[in-house]
């Protein structure tokens, strides 16, 4: 894959993002934080940039840099190439910053729409773990 990138051009977005694409599925997660950043700064867009906003963030959270992927994942505009990953990391980020009861309910909120019945019930469970008592 490295070859096949280092064939286009150097502001070549897509080819930045692809190769924090193998970087990232290889456990090298400084390599790929470092491309997707580029990717991002060149002007990634589409479902690519949408892509880029949940594997950028994931990245982030396992180098422990989880408030920036808190951020950028809470800035991520909705895109149906990801559907609800974007709540689903969302929670897990706010899981490793000890905001617990927010995680489950980003989580929940997600959940919501799909579910046959209950969703009365889901949705106030939900406001409860984070509503102040």
């Amino acid at each position: 894959m490295a070859a096949l990138v280092a064939e286009r051009p150097n502001e070549d977005p897509d080819a930045h993002f692809e190769m924090g694409c193998v970087y990232d599925s290889t456990g090298f997660e400084a390599e790929a934080a470092r491309e997707y950043q580029t990717a991002r700064g060149l002007g990634l867009s589409g479902a690519r940039l949408a892509r880029l906003n949940i594997q950028q963030a994931s990245t982030l959270r396992n180098l422990g840099r989880v408030d920036e992927a808190i951020a950028m994942l809470e800035a991520a505009e909705p895109h149906p190439a990801i559907g609800d990953a974007r709540a689903v990391f969302l929670g897990l980020a706010l899981h490793d910053a000890g905001r617990h009861g927010e995680a489950l309910r980003v989580v929940l909120e997600a959940l919501i729409p799909d579910l046959p019945r209950y969703q009365r019930s889901v949705t106030a469970y939900a406001r409860a773990l984070t509503d102040e008592q």
